[in-house]
């Protein structure tokens, strides 16, 4: 199946913001507030990359599944419905604790931290990615009654993490953020498990959105 415009200019986009990011990084990782030297590893690199690459990549899975042949009884419709919920929710809540939750309570965020530059960058595509995928979950609830009734209280919330992403990325995000972040996560969860559509944290990357 041909990739379709948006894709291929979501993938574009992707790469500059990548590449701009990574020229940002290493001008800014001389040297920190504290004087200390900013290591930029090889695998800073590939989680940078990996993460960046995720959105476009789960965006065209998005696509290629509305142009499959859709389920035929209602049964199977609420079954697809929360197949997609448990994998789209399952990576932003992976995306959440690997680059933001994590991250911040070990500190990385503070001023002076050792691989601060980076972190920052990577919660900043996080954040992006997480908001995405859980409007997609969102919506895909509503293939379910009983799901869709569960999110219905948290539409609010996913919404309130839209603009996260740009916080994180500049450093100016603060616990009240990251607290927004976890509590819409540990409600979506709840939301699926109350459900049957029990949500599993799933950590994104090339091969397992792209493939």
């Amino acid at each position: 199946m041909a990739v379709s415009p948006t894709v291929r200019i979501r993938r574009a986009l992707t790469a500059l913001v990548l590449s701009t990011a990574l020229v940002a990084g290493a001008t800014a990782c001389g040297s920190n507030s504290a004087g200390r030297q900013e290591e930029v590893s090889s695998a800073a690199v590939a989680d940078l990359a990996a993460l960046a690459a995720a959105e476009p990549a789960a965006d065209e899975a998005d696509e290629l599944a509305a142009a499959e042949p859709s389920p035929s009884t209602s049964a199977e419709r609420q079954k697809f419905a929360k197949t997609r919920f448990v994998a789209n929710a399952g990576l932003a809540a992976g995306a959440t604790y690997q680059w933001i939750i994590k991250p911040y309570r070990a500190g990385t965020f503070k001023k002076g931290a050792k691989g601060r530059t980076f972190a920052l960058i990577k919660a900043g595509l996080a954040g992006a990615f997480a908001y995405n995928r859980l409007k997609a979950a969102a919506d895909n609830a509503k293939g379910d009654p009983l799901l869709s009734k569960a999110m219905g209280p948290l539409t609010a919330g996913i919404e309130s993490l839209k603009g996260l992403g740009s916080k994180l990325r500049k450093g100016e995000a603060g616990d009240a953020d990251i607290s927004s972040f976890q509590n819409v996560i540990d409600g979506v969860k709840t939301a699926g498990k109350s459900a049957g559509a029990e949500v599993t944290d799933k950590v994104p990357s090339v091969s397992q959105l792209g493939g």
